[in-house]
């Protein structure tokens, strides 16, 4: 579903990601850990096209969205074909990043009538079964001020999957919201685990990881330093990076 291969980023001077691969199968829940400023959420944004790369390649279901060239240019793919491409993707970011003039169904309903020219008829049932699915059917006409943090990523997620995407990326979805509203929200993303929904996570919670996550993959310093089933990279970790790393999380 996602193969990227030998990613790099920079920020100026900073070389943020430094040759980073990540696969991603169909039905797989890929979980990234590592210390802040590892590279995870560059990452993630480089993948749904929030960042440009300087080198590398990124296939979503097979077509390439941008690959280097002979020459050692980067080299996208046209317009079109990346927005189509990337319209395969669902993102939830830390911050919920909701409409603040709109209401919760609005919210929802927003992107499939404007960008998919979906009919309000037509999404209404849809974006009110998602709320239902997320728990928050009753807060449809409210808006995104009136909400608690967990409430406001569930209707996030809600409205990611809205699109119908056929893969789903969490940029540390809960490391905005106290210990109480992370379980909320991590009970939703249990869900789509157990309904197959293929999902790249950058979390800190390593519960999730541990327990949901069909492959762990650790970063730090703009490199993966492991990967592997979560089994192994909790319980035995070869790199001593990664053993540091989760003697100072768990």
């Amino acid at each position: 579903m996602i193969r990227a291969e030998g990613i790099h980023k920079r920020f100026g001077a900073l070389e943020v990601l430094k040759g980073v691969s990540v696969e991603v199968g169909q039905g797989d829940v890929v979980a990234v850990i590592g210390p802040s400023g590892s590279g995870k959420s560059t990452l993630l944004r480089c993948i749904a096209y929030l960042e440009t790369i300087e080198q590398g390649r990124i296939e979503i279901e097979g077509e390439t969205m941008v690959a280097t060239d002979a020459q050692g240019q980067c080299r996208y793919a046209g317009d079109v074909q990346v927005r189509r491409i990337c319209r395969k993707m669902g993102m939830v970011f830390q911050h919920f990043n909701l409409f603040p003039h709109l209401t919760v169904l609005q919210n929802l309903i927003e992107a499939p009538m404007t960008v998919k020219g979906i009919k309000r008829e037509a999404i209404v049932p849809r974006a009110q079964a998602l709320l239902r699915k997320v728990g928050l059917l009753d807060k449809q006409d409210v808006y995104p001020s009136r909400l608690s943090g967990g409430q406001k990523q569930r209707v996030a997620i809600a409205r990611a999957l809205a699109m119908e995407p056929r893969i789903m990326l969490f940029d540390e979805p809960t490391s905005a919201l106290d210990p109480e509203l992370t379980g909320e929200v991590l009970r939703t993303m249990r869900e789509l685990a157990q309904e197959h929904m293929t999902m790249l996570v950058v979390t800190h919670e390593m519960g999730f990881a541990r327990e949901v996550s069909t492959r762990t993959l650790f970063m730090d310093g703009g490199e993966v330093i492991e990967a592997g089933a979560p089994a192994q990279i909790f319980s035995a970790p070869a790199h001593p990076r990664t053993r540091a790393f989760l003697e100072h999380m768990l």
